[in-house]
């Protein structure tokens, strides 16, 4: 896949916003990738009006505009059909038909989520600090959602480190959430990335932090769940990486407290580490593996 036309572009996102058929983001993305190209689905799905209707704006031209007002913006767009769209994030059911980013994008980012509890403990801190700093010495990008507690201990900790995090947002690429992080997002986006699924200007809503937990799960090698509650996203996002066949790191911090911890244990790909010792030997193990099978595909294909 190379970077696509900005006829495409803006067929896509034209796709998105006008819905044809009323379907869903999820059936659209299905269809354009199958059809490798949006232009090809919205000739299908949009028959060619014979006259435009009275002060009626061409839906590709308003889609076309969009795009030159985010890139003024600063931001860039990738579309599921480009090479830069995160590789791994693509092979998921959830992969976000468009992307919004500010920073440095990497073409094969090996990357781990660390998530937890926004209201975390003063150890559930310490441990993601710990395991992200751990990551940054073995050379892995530290992922999490810009959220208070546990994320922001991560995102933090990396870039003391001077290793590479990706933040991915519940919000439009334009929003801060929460406030309180507004310096933060901002470091992020100069010095490692910040990713949104959502149009720029989008508010934070209860539903977009879940479809941003099936991203974080997608985007990465595997997630640590270092500490969370019964009702957190942090829960969600371990499922979604059970769905999505990635590896699960729970802590005993988590085990411990929630039910729903303990009912994933014993499930095929999800760890229970006793210790920050335990998480960063298992990723060790993770990386290693992941590795080995590049290199094996790398030779079949050669």
């Amino acid at each position: 896949m190379k970077t696509v036309s900005s006829e495409e572009r803006a067929a896509l996102v034209a796709l998105l916003q006008v819905r044809p058929r009323g379907l869903p983001w999820a059936e659209i993305t299905t269809a354009v990738v199958e059809a490798g190209s949006a232009l090809a689905v919205w000739h299908r799905l949009v028959p060619p009006a014979l006259l435009p209707a009275p002060g009626e704006v061409d839906p590709l031209e308003a889609a076309a505009r969009d795009i030159e007002t985010w890139a003024d913006q600063g931001h860039t767009m990738l579309t599921v059909l480009d090479a830069l769209y995160p590789q791994r994030l693509r092979e998921v059911h959830q992969a976000p038909p468009v992307l919004f980013a500010r920073g440095s994008l990497a073409e094969d980012d090996l990357a781990v989520s660390v998530v937890g509890s926004r209201a975390a403990s003063e150890r559930g801190l310490a441990i993601a600090a710990s395991v992200a700093e751990g990551l940054v010495r073995d050379k892995v990008t530290v992922v999490a959602g810009l959220a208070a507690g546990i994320d922001t201990a991560a995102h933090r900790a990396a870039l003391d480190a001077g290793g590479r995090t990706v933040a991915i947002i519940g919000t439009g690429i334009n929003k801060v959430y929460p406030a309180a992080n507004r310096a933060l997002h901002e470091e992020i986006s100069s010095r490692g990335l910040l990713l949104s699924q959502f149009w720029p200007d989008a508010p934070p809503q209860k539903h977009t932090f879940l479809m941003r937990n099936a991203t974080m799960s997608g985007y990465g090698l595997a997630t640590v769940v270092v500490e969370a509650g019964e009702h957190s996203g942090a829960r969600a996002q371990a499922r979604m990486a059970v769905e999505h066949g990635r590896p699960v790191i729970l802590t005993d911090l988590v085990v411990e407290a929630n039910a729903w911890a303990r009912a994933l244990v014993g499930r095929p790909g999800v760890h229970v580490a006793r210790g920050l010792d335990d998480v960063l030997t298992t990723i060790g193990e993770l990386v290693s593996g992941d590795s080995a099978i590049d290199a094996a595909l790398e030779r079949l294909v050669s």
